[in-house]
């Protein structure tokens, strides 16, 4: 066996395996191991660096997850409205508008989603847990929503963890389903949201009139900042 049938044989060899474990398709792997042996055969710079540049799956370096660019690109997705909310939040509160971004996120996803504002969810979280996603009460609710987990086992997503009402979209996601309902099944926002909190005995309404001024203070915080962009 000559020389150069050896390195060729050793190159198809290696490559073969090679593209085998990073499940390849037959085509690709055929064309990958004709230009590897191309360039051992040839010893050709120029085939090497082709090979490199046009298979970016097997070459390119994978880039490395980034809690600051995932938050990052979080906040991008956010509305205009939402994220003047946000802004408002931040400073009323003194929470991180990082750990917020994914609570907020979710809120606007599940408010379009089930045709509920998501400046409504936003205020019931800061009165129900004034934005601490570890929050328990006496009666055992839990995270943003305050969601009692006995009741509401069976909305709980198949991918969740452990704790999932400690999750901040998880808890959103399910909180809103929650208040939907109960806006439904009372005939009402000002009934659905005394029922929400278990106050429905309470003429005065004043779980729910709390919950509509901190409403009230989101949407002019918003008007703020879109009067002040004009």
């Amino acid at each position: 066996m000559s020389p150069t049938i050896s390195r060729r044989t050793l190159y198809a060899r290696f490559t073969t395996t090679a593209l085998g474990y990073l499940h390849f398709d037959a085509a690709m792997t055929g064309l990958v191991l004709a230009l590897v042996i191309a360039a051992a055969s040839a010893n050709s710079i120029e085939v090497a660096r082709w090979l490199r540049s046009s298979v970016p799956a097997v070459f390119a370096p994978t880039e490395t997850p980034s809690p600051a660019r995932d938050a990052e690109l979080a906040a991008r997705r956010l509305t205009p409205a939402m994220r003047a909310a946000l802004d408002y939040v931040v400073q009323r509160y003194h929470v991180s508008a990082e750990a917020l971004q994914p609570a907020f996120h979710a809120a606007q996803l599940v408010g379009r989603e089930r045709q509920i504002d998501p400046l409504l969810l936003i205020a019931v979280i800061s009165i129900e847990s004034r934005f601490n996603p570890f929050s328990q009460s006496a009666m055992g609710a839990q995270g943003l929503m305050q969601i009692i987990p006995r009741y509401h086992q069976d909305k709980v997503p198949v991918f969740a963890g452990a704790q999932p009402f400690l999750d901040p979209v998880i808890n959103v996601q399910i909180g809103a389903r929650i208040l939907q309902e109960s806006i439904r099944r009372n005939g009402g926002l000002m009934e659905g949201l005394q029922y929400y909190a278990g106050a429905v005995d309470d003429e005065e309404q004043t779980y729910a009139n709390k919950v509509l001024a901190e409403k009230l203070r989101l949407e002019q915080a918003v008007r703020r900042r879109e009067g002040a962009t004009v």
